[in-house]
């Protein structure tokens, strides 16, 4: 980003964030809202002004940065992707300059570029806020939207947001069917600013046609997981939403499996190099992950305890919490470093062009691979594996897993019904690996809490982790059993 890009440097002003969960329809210029129960939201006008580089590279990343007035208040929106939803952060501040705050986190999206208005939108909102037993579960808005351009308005439409703001995600879609029956009809998926710009709904890229070479396929996975990562990056650097880091780890996780899968295609010093950097990523991302999944699991238990016991929990917790500030700044230090940047720089250019070999090996082959070390070591598992065992046999289930994926659109169906039984037993694997962490965060918590209350509940915790260990194992045979014979079906 240019130097003119920036404004002077001022006090920070507080940020919030929250994760968003929403539903658009389309609506005709004589739309009504039916009769919903709940509270009439007053009318407003809002008025946004989108940022982005002239090549669009936000918008092409699923980022939207505004600058928002509305009835008096200015702020500056970010909206990030988080998983298969959004995420909003907002800073109050009336300078019409981009906040040099969202300017850090969009470091990778930017680069050098500079950032400039693209468009203006007029909103004319009304509304409704659903209840349901007097709870507020979703908010609906319905917009009249005018484009603006040198003060005169050169394009208009009307839309309906339906935004969920309680727990339950089927009213939601409940909502979604009166509004459907009162008129509204299917959105084009397209974001305001994209059609305010003309452009063509995000939509991620169709895989390659099944006969594709192999080096299309490897290519096509190197690529999404490639914007996975940096769709997340933002959000991880941000750290309010637990989610962000953990979706950025998994892309880093799945794009090691590429290179680990995929091996005898690839140059072999080009891959390990990257696997290697991308082992050091995973590093650091996965321990702020276990202490995420802890402080979660932690607060679980402290649910189900009585009033007096939950205060010693409590102090635990808030200890935990502590320690995660301190490794958010190990991961926004490392995430900072001349080392990741060379790393995502790498990494963009794989996935343009990827450093292959000349070789006759098939996808089904790779996977096939996989899965035969993966059968070998459940079968030599045992009646009764310790947590090293399943340790391994969960590492090799989620390697057997992604191979597949690689061959997913080559070999079809039995591949799919394969990975989804893979992914069932990585997801148990995980909640094992998780119940064993929680014993060592248990005596951690014993350690610092030496009362009789505290050994109490750390003895009660202790007995529900093995019994939580002892279900999964029970359970865990059935689910090898038919990920082996699903594996044979798709593999042989």
């Amino acid at each position: 980003m240019s130097r003119s890009d920036r404004r002077p440097a001022v006090r920070p002003r507080p940020v919030s964030s929250k994760p968003e969960r929403e539903i658009k329809l389309s609506v005709d210029p004589d739309f009504r809202l039916p009769r919903l129960p709940g509270t009439p939201l007053p009318r407003k006008i809002v008025t946004s002004t989108y940022y982005d580089t002239a090549s669009h590279d936000l918008a092409h990343a699923r980022v939207m940065l505004r600058y928002r007035v509305e009835q008096g208040k200015k702020a500056w929106q970010l909206t990030l992707p988080l998983g298969d939803d959004r995420q909003e952060v907002e800073i109050l501040d009336p300078h019409q300059l981009p906040p040099a705050a969202f300017r850090d986190l969009l470091v990778l999206h930017l680069g050098e570029r500079k950032l400039t208005p693209v468009a203006t939108l007029r909103v004319w909102r009304t509304g409704l806020l659903v209840r349901h037993n007097r709870i507020p579960a979703a908010e609906i808005a319905l917009n009249s939207v005018s484009v603006v351009k040198n003060d005169c308005v050169i394009q208009r439409f009307r839309e309906l947001d339906i935004e969920q703001v309680g727990p339950d995600e089927e009213l939601l879609h409940d909502i979604e069917r009166q509004l459907r029956r009162a008129g509204a009809h299917d959105h084009d998926e397209r974001p305001k600013l994209f059609r305010a710009l003309s452009l063509p709904a995000p939509a991620p890229e169709a895989p390659p046609a099944p006969k594709a070479p192999p080096a299309d396929h490897v290519k096509w996975a190197l690529t999404q997981h490639v914007r996975w990562l940096l769709a997340h990056d933002p959000g991880t650097r941000l750290g309010t939403q637990i989610e962000s880091l953990h979706q950025m780890r998994v892309a880093t996780r799945r794009l090691r499996a590429v290179f680990r899968a995929a091996q005898p295609m690839f140059v072999p010093e080009w891959a390990a190099s990257l696997e290697n950097e991308l082992a050091w990523l995973s590093e650091f991302l996965g321990q702020a992950r276990d202490l995420d999944v802890q402080i979660a699991d932690f607060n679980g238990e402290s649910a189900r305890l009585d009033a007096q016991d939950r205060k010693p929990l409590a102090e635990f917790v808030a200890h935990l919490q502590t320690q995660r500030e301190r490794l958010q700044q190990v991961v926004l230090s490392e995430l900072k470093s001349a080392r990741y940047f060379e790393l995502i720089r790498r990494l963009r250019q794989a996935a343009q062009d990827p450093s292959f070999v000349d070789t006759t090996v098939t996808l089904h082959e790779l996977a096939e691979r996989e899965f035969k070390k993966l059968r070998k070591a459940i079968r030599r598992m045992g009646p009764a594996p310790n947590h090293a065992v399943l340790h391994t046999i969960r590492i090799k289930t989620k390697r057997a897993r992604y191979a597949a994926e690689l061959a997913l659109w080559s070999v079809g169906k039995p591949a799919a019904r394969f990975m989804k039984q893979a992914r069932a037993v990585q997801d148990l694997l995980g909640h094992y690996q998780d119940s064993f962490t929680a014993d060592t965060y248990i005596r951690a918590f014993l350690k610092q809490s030496t009362g009789v209350r505290a050994g109490f509940v750390a003895g009660r915790m202790i007995e529900r982790q093995r019994q939580r260990r002892d279900a999964i194992q029970k359970h865990l045979t059935s689910l090898l059993k038919t990920l082996l014979k699903r594996g044979k079906k798709a593999w042989g």
